[in-house]
């Protein structure tokens, strides 16, 4: 079959298809139903999830592509605590302390060390308040291994964090919700019913879900005290600290981690066959377990799109067997011309392709116009990646080939002398 003949089958077998929607449209949309809901469902979570790890990878790529973590416990999804030694060994880990953090920031190694503890208060401006915003206690120079911009306004200084000043950064969205188009800088604001000045704003373009030790969290009204003003007017516990840490930019990432390993095990009189008890993790350890997560999501999301495909993929054996039959005088006719058993079979096979495809592209136009709302009314930034899309369409197009071979291996078995005699 020369390519011309091949595309004049293809377009042909195409425009029969779009006539058999057209002649039989509730057996055809009954058809098309099934694929577009098992499509729809795998653009929609697909844009979810694709627009989840994209933020949490810009997230943690803010920090530095070099800078890594420190946790008293690993963070992990797979492993399960019941709160015994069996399965959770690490939860006797000793607390990182700011001593071991001093230690480990002066390393020649280390460019920045941000000691961290994350909290949750209440804050209240006026008649206005935010119940459980996110707030984030810093050792000063948090900025420099953390990322994101003061927009305006100051950060607080070495002197502020050490005197325990009550001086507090706010990100955008908690100026927006508690100030609206006022200035927010140099006014108090209520946190946890202790009164705080407003000195600076900052902006973090990060994930709804937020990075282990950052003000990120892009969506989410939060703020920034310094560490020694979260202990002693807060009082929040140092056995909740973890450390995000910055090499110099000639020092390689493994480099690093070995310094830092070996000062916490010196700092903490380990023995050489003794294991850690603290834990070191690095951006793409993180991101591998968001991708772990999310994984889940994926695997409901093939259990139904593949109901969805089965569905019509049934609906395509029925439709093209009836049309098939419907249509047994005119292969007669076809193979009377000369048409072959090929020419026959691949007309049928591309009607059923096609069928699935519009059945595709309803889903895929239904998924990402629901992507696009859930980007843009709620935190989850929701976008539809390429390969979905080329995925989509791939495997509905293979649905339709392999469910449509029945018939179509049938019509190409047809004799021309008994198809020429139907009735």
């Amino acid at each position: 079959m020369g390519f011309s003949s091949w595309l004049f089958n293809l377009t042909e077998g195409v425009g029969i298809a779009f006539d058999a929607i057209r002649a039989n449209k509730v057996r055809a949309a009954l058809t098309i139903l099934g694929v577009a809901v098992g499509v729809f469902v795998v653009v929609t979570l697909s844009a979810a999830v694709h627009g989840i790890n994209t933020s949490v990878a810009k997230d943690l790529e803010s920090a530095g592509p070099t800078s890594f973590f420190v946790f008293r416990r690993p963070v992990s999804l797979s492993e399960m605590c019941d709160g015994t030694e069996n399965t959770c060994p690490s939860r006797r880990n000793p607390p990182i302390t700011l001593t071991e953090a001093e230690a480990v920031a002066r390393l020649p190694e280390i460019k920045a060390v941000t000691s961290h503890i994350g909290w949750n208060a209440t804050y209240k401006y006026k008649d206005k308040e935010i119940s459980q915003g996110g707030l984030d206690a810093y050792s000063a120079g948090w900025l420099q291994a953390d990322g994101g911009d003061i927009v305006s306004g100051r950060n607080f200084t070495y002197a502020e964090n050490t005197a325990g000043a009550r001086v507090i950064v706010i990100n955008d969205k908690m100026a927006e919700r508690l100030f609206k188009d006022s200035d927010p800088l140099d006014k108090f604001i209520d946190v946890t019913g202790i009164p705080f000045k407003v000195i600076g704003i900052h902006h973090n373009t990060g994930s709804f879900l937020g990075k282990p030790s950052s003000s990120a969290a892009g969506n989410d009204p939060k703020a920034m005290i310094p560490l020694e003003t979260g202990r002693r007017q807060l009082g929040m516990q140092l056995r909740r600290l973890d450390l995000t840490i910055r090499p110099h930019e000639s020092v390689q990432r493994d480099q690093a981690i070995d310094a830092v390993t070996s000062t916490l095990r010196g700092q903490r009189g380990l023995k050489p066959s003794a294991p850690d008890n603290f834990a070191i993790m690095t951006s793409d350890g993180l991101l591998a377990i968001y991708d772990g997560f999310f994984g889940v999501f994926f695997i409901v999301m093939i259990a139904l799109s593949a109901v969805g495909l089965l569905v019509g993929g049934v609906g395509v054996i029925a439709i093209m067997m009836i049309s098939v039959t419907e249509r047994t005088r005119e292969i007669g006719v076809r193979k009377a011309l000369g048409a072959t058993r090929r020419t026959i079979l691949w007309q049928f096979l591309v009607e059923a392709a096609t069928l699935t495809c519009v059945g595709a592209s309803i889903g895929l136009i239904a998924g990402s116009a629901v992507a696009f709302l859930i980007n843009r009314f709620t935190p989850v930034p929701a976008s539809t990646p390429p390969m979905a899309i080329v995925a989509a369409l791939a495997v509905s197009a293979f649905t339709g080939i392999v469910f449509g071979m029945l018939p179509a291996a049938k019509a190409s078995r047809l004799d021309p002398v008994e198809a020429l005699r139907y009735e």
